[in-house]
């Protein structure tokens, strides 16, 4: 089972395209600060705006540098089935762990039309899968009923849980079973959502605090739930302060600021405003995180 902290990798650009030294080197400082997985290729590694060479690309390297130390989660959702199936297909031939499968957006299916999507993509490639359910921006939420139809098909592992509302893992836990893994994706909900029942979280603040992080997901597997209590509590000003803006850019901003690579995004994400700016160096400088 998928467990603790996983970074929701951001992609590094230079002068438009992938910046490949940059993100080796991201990748390698990851594991050396104890982030426990990773996952390139989601919604914060901009993968909207990869083409598909450059997301098998960015997938690879990770898996590459990575080399079996820690698991990988390779992002591989999109709102075409057929699509989804093929990216699936080479997050397993590059080696990945897993694969993060987004619900539809735009399309916005029926819950039969989910649970249709994700079968197809089950049955055409044997690799665990995690459901990606975050309704704020794919506009639809997979119902707890349809998830449990989908655990009992023997490839879907898990869900990353983005919808805030810690009675879903409450809720989960019964309906799809004990093993199925269940990984928070709000920053903030992280320690709330493993007492409720999950098993850790896809982190975007891990991206620039994986060490906090880490150390906050391994208090709490260690029943140490005081100390967890108490880097959530440091961390949280660092959750809010990624998303005073549209994920990646707060994040990407902090990360230029710590020397791990270029602020630069894609558009239509682009450079965060001034006040945003300060917001995200002030709760970094809060954190400890930057002296």
């Amino acid at each position: 089972m998928f467990q603790g902290s996983y970074a929701a990798l951001i992609t590094p650009f230079k002068d438009g395209k992938i910046d490949e030294e940059a993100y080796r080197s991201f990748v390698e400082w990851q594991i050396s600060e104890g982030t426990e997985g990773m996952v390139p290729c989601g919604t914060t590694g901009e993968s909207p705006t990869l083409s598909h060479e450059e997301h098998m690309r960015v997938t690879e390297i990770c898996i590459e540098v990575t080399n079996g130390r820690v698991p990988i989660i390779a992002g591989a959702g999109s709102n075409s089935t057929e699509e989804a199936v093929a990216l699936s297909k080479h997050a397993k031939d590059a080696g990945a762990d897993g694969a993060l499968v987004v619900t539809p957006y735009y399309n916005k299916p029926t819950q039969e039309g989910l649970y249709r999507h994700y079968k197809a993509i089950q049955d055409a490639v044997d690799i665990p899968i995690i459901i990606y359910n975050i309704p704020g921006r794919s506009v639809i939420d997979m119902s707890v009923e349809t998830m449990a139809r989908l655990a009992n098909l023997p490839n879907i592992a898990g869900v990353k849980d983005a919808t805030s509302d810690l009675n879903r893992p409450i809720l989960t836990t019964p309906a799809c079973g004990e093993d199925f893994c269940q990984l928070s994706g709000e920053d903030g909900t992280a320690i709330p959502f493993n007492a409720a029942g999950g098993h850790g979280c896809i982190s975007v603040t891990a991206n620039i605090a994986p060490r906090l992080c880490a150390d906050m997901q391994k208090a709490w597997r260690n029943g140490d739930i005081a100390q967890a209590i108490e880097l959530q509590a440091v961390l949280m000003p660092v959750h809010m302060a990624m998303f005073c803006e549209t994920s990646p850019g707060p994040v990407k901003y902090a990360a230029e600021l710590l020397g791990l690579c270029s602020a630069n995004a894609r558009l239509p994400i682009c450079e965060i405003a001034d006040s945003s700016k300060e917001a995200v160096l002030q709760a970094l400088t809060g954190a400890g995180i930057l002296s």
